[in-house]
């Protein structure tokens, strides 16, 4: 699964660079992407707008499927993944300032 194509690559590459320091608040467990999982990352999603998660080991096209599954219910888009972490991203209706990961750090891309 390459990146969204609706990202341009210079929002693609500071979304990474943005990402890169974050830690994955979310584990996807054997179970894969239940309600509570999709619940869970679209709240996650909407305070942060850019998360890493963590996917189980095992098989690559497993975890790509279970990532692409995961964006899809939740609407978000992959912009990386790098073995079994994938950084997501979806802009919030109303970013909190002190939650965004976008607004907390937007001084380290420009």
């Amino acid at each position: 699964m390459a990146p969204t194509a609706s990202l341009s690559a210079q929002r693609q590459r500071q979304l990474r660079a943005l990402g890169h320091h974050l830690n994955p608040i979310i584990l996807v467990g054997d179970s894969g992407v239940s309600e509570g999982v999709v619940a869970e990352t679209t709240r996650a999603l909407e305070d942060h707008e850019l998360i890493k998660i963590r996917t189980p080991a095992g098989d690559r096209d497993a975890r790509h499927a279970l990532i692409e599954a995961l964006c899809e219910a939740t609407g978000a888009e992959c912009v990386q993944k790098i073995g079994r972490v994938a950084l997501l991203y979806r802009a919030a209706e109303k970013p909190n300032p002190k939650t965004s990961n976008l607004l907390r750090f937007a001084h380290l891309t420009r």
